[in-house]
Parts: structure tokens; C-alpha cells; sequence
């Protein structure tokens, strides 16, 4: 789920950071080939694991469980999403507020008025196009890409085929409607440099390019 967009994985359900204790490396000649050419072997001794418990803040990828209903309770999405922590547009900032300074396993229910959600329908955006002007194949549910009356790309929801016409709606399909997201937080990680740049997290449950 994102403002204005989509959302965007099953994860490892804890980040955890692996360090050796000190002194816990330790070098020596190994009875293998490897010796016979005079390569040294390394090998380590895992004495302690520290698992830490990575906080969510700015710059982290975060992993969600979520489900969204609409005001009546009927389930309008749910699944698994990564988002962009940190002011990068990838989720609804009311619920980005929730999860600030939380940790894998936190779990929260966040009520979003039409505002908080995908916005008051716009009339504006609808439209009605001749259907002989659509290359052959068009359905309901498919997408189209188009300008809006600002002369700004905007994507078009083909609604209705109705006869000759094709109806569009390039309002969100939830536009209008009052939510409620419920989300649990399965993974908290740093993110890479790239996502950073890219303003959105890779791989699974993120974006694809």
C-alpha cells in the first residue's frame, strides 16, 4: 500500500546482526592441501551471537502483515509489504507514524479518515471515450495511461463498457472511502544506499524494476 500508489515480503521475521566476540578468530595451519602449498585456513569460532533488536527510524526497510477494511469491515486489500521508512511517500503517513521507534513483532490498528486514506474523489478524472479509439482487447479493470484536465500524466481505471463508450475513473479505486489498517512488522533492516537513492525498498514485498 502507498499514498497514491501501490504496494510494497515472507521475510526472516527479526534483523539480526551477527558479530564475533573478541578473540574469537583465530589462525591456524590446517592438515589439508591448502597447507601442503603453504595457504593458510582461518576459521572462526562463533563464541556468542548478539542478536539486536533493530528499532524502525529513518533509512530503515521495513516488512509489514497487513490487512485493510473498508469502514463496514469488509477486507479491500492485505498481504505482505516492504516500504521506505523515513518521509519517502511509500505509505500512508499516519501509518508511518505508527510504526516510528517500533520493532519486529509490534502490531497496531490505525483508523484513516477519507484524508488520511487515498482522498475525496475527484468528479474530474472521470471520463468517456469512444470505444473505436482503444486498441481491441479493452476490459474493465484494465489501466490506461492519459493526461488529466492539468495536462499531467495520470493513470485511468477503465470501469464500465457500456455499448460504444468506455468509461474511466482515474480516481483511485478507494478514493472517497474511510480505512482501516491493521499491520504487524515482521522485518526491520537497514536499508542499501540504492534503495535510499531509489526512494523505495528492492526484492521481495518491494519494487521490482
Amino acid at each position: 500500500v502507498k499514498n497514491g500508489g501501490k504496494g510494497r515480503a515472507a521475510a526472516p521475521a527479526s534483523a539480526t546482526i551477527l558479530r564475533l566476540s573478541k578473540g574469537a578468530c583465530r589462525r591456524r595451519r590446517s592438515h589439508n592441501q591448502a597447507s601442503r602449498y603453504g595457504l593458510w585456513a582461518y576459521t572462526c569460532s562463533f563464541a556468542r551471537l548478539h542478536d539486536i533488536t533493530m528499532n524502525i527510524s529513518k533509512d530503515c526497510a521495513v516488512t509489514l502483515q497487513y490487512k485493510v477494511t473498508d469502514d463496514k469491515g469488509k477486507p479491500v486489500d492485505g498481504g505482505n509489504l516492504s516500504y521506505l521508512h523515513g518521509g519517502y511517500e511509500n505509505i500512508f503517513p499516519k501509518v508511518e507514524a505508527a510504526f516510528e521507534g517500533q520493532t519486529t513483532g509490534f502490531a497496531a490498528t490505525i483508523d484513516l479518515p477519507v484524508e488520511d486514506a487515498f482522498g475525496a474523489r475527484n468528479e474530474s478524472l472521470m471520463r468517456v471515450i469512444p470505444k473505436a479509439e482503444f486498441p481491441p482487447g479493452v476490459k474493465v479493470g484494465g489501466q490506461l495511461r492519459g493526461v488529466n484536465d492539468q495536462g499531467e500524466p495520470q493513470v485511468y481505471n477503465v470501469v464500465k463498457i457500456k455499448g460504444p463508450e468506455v468509461h474511466l475513473d482515474g480516481n483511485h479505486p478507494l478514493a472517497g472511502q474511510a480505512l482501516r489498517f491493521s499491520g504487524k512488522v515482521v522485518e526491520v533492516r537497514a536499508a542499501s544506499d540504492e534503495e535510499i537513492a531509489h526512494r523505495h525498498v528492492h526484492g521481495a514485498h518491494g519494487h521490482h524494476h
